[in-house]
């Protein structure tokens, strides 16, 4: 696998930092790349986003993992929407356009926050991408599964995986069943036992995050081989 640290400009003036990762062999039967956008509170060197980004690219896919503006800056507030936006749209941009590892085809990926973008992205039709993967979906804030973040992706007819955690208090299980049930397009839902809104699993448990990553990542591989085909 190869790592490769980028700067992409998303408006004049404004760089992030990224990181572009592909297989040691490339491989013109696969050109799918999937880009994976970090959660509110963290950043493209999470764990759980580098495992995933570094794993797939093993895997023969190219990814691209990256910061938003505010975190460049070091800020805890999330960019306000339109600024997300055009990071995202920026960064598809570079994906398509690198020669490094060409891609014909992207998969928008995310955690939290960078997810639920994309997919708002996707369903107003500012984003052009083959399928749609959520590390964990904030479907309403906690405490208010009255009041779900759900409306938009009853537009989407893309494909969408989703992970979802038994503790996320950011995604009650049954309420995400029920909107899963009602979406137009092909979906698939993974449960992490245990895991939290960014799948840590309680301090009782034996399992080591390693092997959660490895869950999701394995998932994540099954999911997107008809896609790369």
């Amino acid at each position: 696998m190869v790592n490769e640290p980028t700067s992409i400009e998303i408006m004049e003036k404004e760089n992030v930092s990224a990181v572009l990762s592909g297989p040691d062999q490339l491989s013109n039967s696969n050109r799918t790349g999937v880009i994976i956008a970090h959660g509110a509170a963290n950043d493209m060197n999470n764990s759980l986003i580098v495992a995933v980004a570094d794993s797939l690219a093993d895997a023969g896919y190219t990814t691209l993992r990256f910061n938003f503006p505010y975190k460049e800056k070091g800020k805890k507030q999330p960019d306000a929407e339109t600024i997300l936006i055009r990071t995202w749209q920026g960064v598809v941009t570079h994906l398509l356009s690198n020669v490094r590892f060409p891609v014909d085809r992207v998969v928008a990926a995310g955690k939290s926050m960078g997810g639920r973008i994309a997919s708002q992205m996707v369903a107003a039709g500012q984003m052009a991408v083959e399928a749609l993967i959520f590390l964990g979906y904030p479907l309403h804030a906690p405490g208010r599964t009255d009041k779900l973040r759900d409306s938009h992706l009853y537009e989407i007819q893309k494909r969408m995986l989703f992970f979802a955690g038994t503790r996320d208090p950011l995604c009650n299980l049954e309420k995400l069943r029920e909107v899963l049930h009602r979406l137009p397009g092909q979906y698939d839902l993974e449960i992490v036992n245990g895991g939290d809104h960014s799948f840590r699993l309680p301090k009782s448990s034996s399992r080591p995050a390693e092997s959660v990553h490895r869950q999701i990542v394995e998932k994540c591989l099954q999911w997107l081989d008809p896609i790369a085909k």
